[in-house]
Parts: C-alpha cells; sequence; structure tokens
C-alpha cells in the first residue's frame, strides 16, 4: 500500500562519497533534502582502499573542498598518514594522499551529515523514480512511502543489480557484502544502461603479517591538510606507518595455474573492468615480463586490526587467495578477515547526461558517482557536489555551475564522462588535463573559491580569509619586481652556497627567484623588508615565479579553448543540414547534442574538417539571419 510521506526538494539515492556532497550541497543551499541508504551505518563508507586522494586525486579533493564541499575537511579529521606524492616532479602533478581511519571516516561525515539543517537521512529503499511528462516529480520506496520531489539525484555508486564474484562463488549482494539494488529499474525510464566491473583486494589480519620482513612507508613530517580552512598544526597527530613488500615468481606461478578458475578469464564476467587498477591476474597476464609487483600493507584504521593489501585485487577463490598471499615475503602466515572479490554493477552511460549532470531527457533528474561509470572514491565526491549545487540551482530557477576543462579538475572529469563517455570505469589522471600547470593542487582555493561563495556554500569568513591571501600574494610579487639586489658580498655568497651563478650587474628579486635552485626565504638577510608569510603563500609566489613562461603560454591556450566554447550551437540544429559532414560525425553530433564547438570538436569520430564545416554552416546561419533582419 502506498502512502504520501512528504513533500521535499531534494531527494538522494545513495548515501557514499557523491550521495553525502549532494545532500549537503542541497541542504547548504536551505533545500529540504533526503538521503535515502540501505544502511545508515556505512553512510561514506570505503569498501574498497582506506585512502584519499593520490595523483590527480588530490587536485579533485582540494577543489571539492574550494567550493565548499566537505571531504577534505573530513580526511583531515580522520588521516592516519599523510604524504605528498610527485615531489621530485613539478608542482603540477604534486598530489595529497592521505590513509584514512576508515571507521572514523565514516564516523565524521555521519556527524556532520545528522547536524546538518535541511537534511535527514532515511534508510529506505528507494525503488521507482517517478516521471510525469519527462519531468522527476518524486521517489517512492520499498516501504510503500512516495515522496514528493522537486529534483532527484541517483548516488547510487555501485550497488544497482549488483553480483559479487570469488571465484566460483557468486553472490547477488553489494560491496562488503551488502543488500543489492535489485528492484529500481533506470531502463524503464528511458536511459542507457552499461554493465562495469571493479574489484578489491583482501583484508588480513595485521596480528599475522610481519611487517619485519617488510619495508617501512612513512608519511610526511610536514603535513599539507586537504581543507584550505585547516593549518598544519590544527590536524597535526602520530602518523602510522604503511609497509612494502613484493609478489614473486611463485606468486605469479600460482595465478597462472589457477586462471580458469578467475570469473574475469573464465568468462563468467560480463562487466568491462577498469584499466588503471587492474587485479592481480590482470597484471600477472598483461605483463608477463615482470618479475614482481608492488604490494602495500596498510592499516584501515587506529582501532582495526585490518590491514589492506594494496595492489593485489582479487577475484580467484578464497584458498588460492590464501595461497598467492602466503607466498609473499612477510606474509608466509597470513590470515584473511576478507577475501578480496569481483563485483559486478549496473552504471548509465554518461553521454546522457549534460554538463550540470543532469538527465539530458528528464527534467529534474540527475546522476553522479560510480553510477556515471567513474571509479574511485573523490570522482564520485567531485560529481555529487556539482550534481547537488545544480540541482539546488534549477529549483531556483538559476543557471548551473559549469566548471569548464580550463578552471579545474572536476570540469575536466565531467566533460570527459559527458562528451567523450566511458566504455570503462572512468579513472582521474593528470594526463588528462590539457592546462595542467594551470589546474594545479596548490592553487585550487584561487580558482574556485569565489565560485564557491558566489552560489553560497563557501561562508563569508572563509571567503574574507581566501581575498586577504590572494592579496598577499599579488602585493608581494608586485614588491619583489620592487627589490634590486646588486653584487655584493653576502648576495654572491648566498649564490655560491646554492650553486647558482654569481650575479655580474644588478637584478630584481622578482627575476632572481625565477632560478630553480633558489627559493624565497634564501634572501631574507637582504629581504629585510619581506612581509611575514605563511608557507603555503611563500609556496604560491615561488611557482608564479619560476613558471611564468609556462604559465603565460597556457593562458593564450585557455584563451582560445574560451573562444571556441562561447560559439554556441543551436539546440535545434538538423545536422542533416550542414554540407559535407560525414555519416559518423553527423550521427555523434545528433547523439550527444554538443553546446558549442569547442564540446564538438572533443566528440570522438567528429574531426577537424568536421569541425570546419560546422563552424562555416553556422556563420552561414548567421549570416543568413542577419539578411533576413535587414530585409524585414
Amino acid at each position: 500500500m502506498l502512502y504520501d510521506a512528504a513533500d521535499i526538494d531534494v531527494a538522494v539515492i545513495g548515501a557514499g562519497h557523491a550521495g553525502c556532497e549532494a545532500g549537503l550541497a542541497c541542504a547548504r543551499l536551505n533545500k529540504k533534502t533526503i538521503i535515502f541508504t540501505m544502511s545508515v551505518d556505512t553512510i561514506a563508507m570505503m569498501p574498497c582502499n582506506p585512502n584519499i586522494g593520490g595523483t590527480s586525486k588530490g587536485h579533485l579533493v582540494r577543489e571539492i573542498d574550494a567550493l565548499g564541499g566537505e571531504m577534505g575537511k573530513n580526511i583531515d579529521k580522520a588521516y592516519i598518514q599523510s604524504k605528498m606524492l610527485n615531489q621530485a616532479k613539478g608542482p603540477a602533478v604534486h598530489s595529497l594522499r592521505a590513509q584514512a581511519d576508515k571507521i572514523k571516516y565514516t564516523n565524521e561525515m555521519t556527524q556532520v551529515i545528522q547536524n546538518t539543517p535541511n537534511l535527514l537521512v532515511k534508510q529506505q529503499e528507494v525503488t521507482q523514480i517517478l516521471v510525469e511528462n519527462n519531468k522527476v516529480v518524486g521517489i517512492k520506496t520499498n516501504t510503500g512511502a512516495v515522496y514528493n520531489a522537486k529534483a532527484v539525484i541517483i548516488a547510487a555508486g555501485t550497488y544497482i543489480k549488483s553480483r559479487v564474484l570469488i571465484g566460483e562463488c557468486i553472490e547477488h549482494i553489494g560491496p562488503n557484502g551488502l543488500k543489492s539494488a535489485n528492484t529500481i529499474s533506470l531502463e524503464e525510464l528511458g536511459i542507457e544502461i552499461r554493465r562495469f566491473k571493479t574489484g578489491t583486494p583482501a583484508r588480513v589480519d595485521g596480528r599475522t603479517v610481519n611487517i619485519d620482513e617488510m619495508e617501512p612507508q612513512y608519511g610526511d613530517e610536514n603535513i599539507t591538510p586537504f581543507s584550505f580552512s585547516n593549518t598544519k598544526e590544527d590536524i597535526s597527530r602520530k602518523q602510522i606507518k604503511c609497509y612494502l613488500t613484493y609478489t614473486n615468481e611463485l606468486t605469479h606461478q600460482i595465478i597462472r595455474d589457477n586462471l580458469d578458475r578467475s570469473p574475469m578469464y573464465s568468462g563468467v564476467i560480463e562487466g568491462i573492468g577498469p584499466r588503471y587498477c587492474p587485479s592481480i591476474e590482470d597484471k600477472v597476464v598483461r605483463f608477463a615480463d615482470k618479475e614482481r609487483h608492488q604490494v602495500f600493507i596498510e592499516p584501515e584504521g587506529e582501532q582495526t586490526q585490518e590491514m589492506y593489501v594494496q595492489g593485489m585485487s582479487s577475484s580467484l577463490p578464497e584458498e588460492v587467495q590464501i595461497k598467492m598471499l602466503r607466498s609473499i615475503k612477510g606474509l608466509s602466515n597470513v590470515e584473511l578477515v576478507r577475501t578480496g572479490y569481483a563485483i559486478e554493477y549496473d552504471c548509465i552511460n554518461p553521454i546522457q547526461l549534460t554538463h550540470s549532470l543532469e538527465l539530458k531527457n528528464i527534467s529534474g533528474l540527475f546522476s553522479a558517482g560510480q553510477i556515471n561509470g567513474s571509479s574511485g572514491y573523490e570522482e564520485a565526491a567531485a560529481q555529487g557536489l556539482i550534481a547537488g549545487i545544480n540541482a539546488a540551482l534549477k529549483i531556483d530557477n538559476k543557471e548551473p555551475l559549469i566548471i569548464d576543462r580550463s578552471e579545474g579538475y572536476i570540469g575536466v572529469l565531467i566533460d570527459d564522462l559527458v562528451t567523450k563517455g566511458t566504455k570503462e570505469p572512468y579513472r582521474m589522471l593528470t594526463s588528462r588535463a590539457e592546462y595542467r600547470l594551470l589546474l594545479r593542487q596548490d592553487n585550487a582555493d584561487m580558482r574556485l573559491t569565489k565560485k564557491g561563495y558566489d552560489i553560497g556554500l563557501v561562508s563569508e569568513s572563509a571567503y574574507n580569509a581566501f581575498v586577504q591571501k590572494k592579496k598577499s600574494i599579488e602585493t608581494e610579487i608586485k614588491r619583489l619586481q620592487k627589490v634590486y639586489l646588486g653584487t655584493s658580498e653576502t648576495v654572491q655568497n648566498i649564490l655560491l652556497q646554492k650553486n647558482s651563478t654569481p650575479l655580474k650587474s644588478g637584478i630584481s628579486l622578482f627575476e632572481l627567484l625565477k632560478r630553480p635552485e633558489l627559493e624565497y626565504n634564501d634572501f631574507n638577510e637582504v629581504n629585510d623588508k619581506r612581509p611575514e608569510l605563511t608557507p603555503e603563500i611563500i609556496e604560491q609566489i615561488q611557482i608564479e615565479l619560476k613558471y611564468e613562461g609556462y604559465i603565460k603560454r597556457q593562458l593564450i591556450q585557455v584563451e582560445q579553448f574560451k573562444k571556441l566554447e562561447k560559439k554556441l550551437i543551436p539546440t535545434d540544429l538538423d545536422y542533416n543540414d550542414v554540407y559535407s559532414l560525414r555519416l559518423e560525425a553527423k550521427q555523434k553530433l545528433e547523439q550527444l547534442r554538443p553546446i558549442s564547438i569547442g564540446q564538438a570538436s572533443r566528440i570522438s569520430g567528429v574531426s577537424p574538417a568536421d569541425v570546419s564545416m560546422l563552424l562555416i554552416y553556422l556563420e552561414q546561419l548567421k549570416r543568413g539571419k542577419n539578411n533576413v533582419r535587414n530585409r524585414g
């Protein structure tokens, strides 16, 4: 029996990383919001790796924070080890990564959600999304409750029609043995579905791991917070070590001998797996020439003995997983707590979405996270935040927030999904961002805080702190241009100590600091009028000076990119009327309906020649309309 439960603004389906950010964004923008979840105990659960950030993913987390999201603040509360990756390389690829206490991470996010005004969490399964005249009107739950809603956000992760595979054992359940969402049907709404697969390694009992036989892995001494609202002092705590070991030829032989029992190789798995996070079976087959593979043993928290075996994702039978793990140095007596598994699930073809993450054919229905074909907590949270913001803006009849490719990794992520689609679980990579020198993780606040403030997610105090930081950077750069150093003995000694070429004539400190071997603080002795600046501000100044030429070059590229993005395509354009367009291009353009020439140029199957034909046609169309107006 159905009953009318309530009238709300937004219903969020799922309480994972996408659902949490979506629900919080809507509620903070004064929308009456309910997050529906299969289990309240699994809010922001980490069913796979117990960490946040990493290469390119750290960029996403800092962008989420700059826009007013929660993930960065939450990991700062719950980390047990923090490390800045790729420090030997340039600042464009520096990425923050933190091991999390997964139980604390869930508990801290639950506390935030349950204490946020306008936001409720309900342990109910959504069985149907209600649509009338191609517009969302609400949802129905397994208990018969009907909630009338102005917008719905699907953030169901990997739960829809999921099944877990461990060798010959197949169960129709979700991650961590939770209930699968088998009732809801997206196909009945006309949504195209794909079948993807991902996996996770075993968790082992830390008491059965011989860490003395492994290489300890330490966190950074100088901690960098994920959230721009925190300082090192705010979040400093004792860090827990991780450990490194390796597979060997015996490990690989055990895997090869049992490949016929792996669901991935026996043909049982139908879904497509992630290219950049392969199972150990896949590694051994694809990289047969490698004698060993890295295996990281990572604690899952301070209050548990469970340890995560990073690099050993597997769907082999349990007895084979035990055998292969025990062949590895330091794991000869290991005991499994949770067996590794593969999981198949339904997701949507993301080209059905606009850049606001709204379904093109169903007004008010948004989708975010792994349901969109992406992988990873960070990718999910980024999409959840954007979907939540845009659901709230749509209810208020405001223009959506669109982050473009030149403004953030979030823009790259969403544009890739909705423009190019994906045939496998999509993972964010620094190489996907063509303007990555501008989109560094250290300057995410400079790029996005004002957008978050204008929307209403960044507080007045946080915004004022950002404005002051920005002003300090700009003021000091201008001051350095006016500070001239001569060839004094003091200056020459500083240069000699840093293995830098001595000066032959005076030079501004602005120009001198462009030398890669020199740092701002090297000249404190002769830069006596320098202001008191935080390490973060000094870092920004140094990057701006040292990479000035490259940054200017990328800014010119961005200007060209923006010009193409501003060349809009009429929504009702008939591509069959465009002379000389190839058949494939017509089909792809008709299917995706790009909003601009820029987006059209990024569609797979649309060539530069096709784009030129389209530009010519649009110009002719524009002139024709002008001629009509002139004759009138």
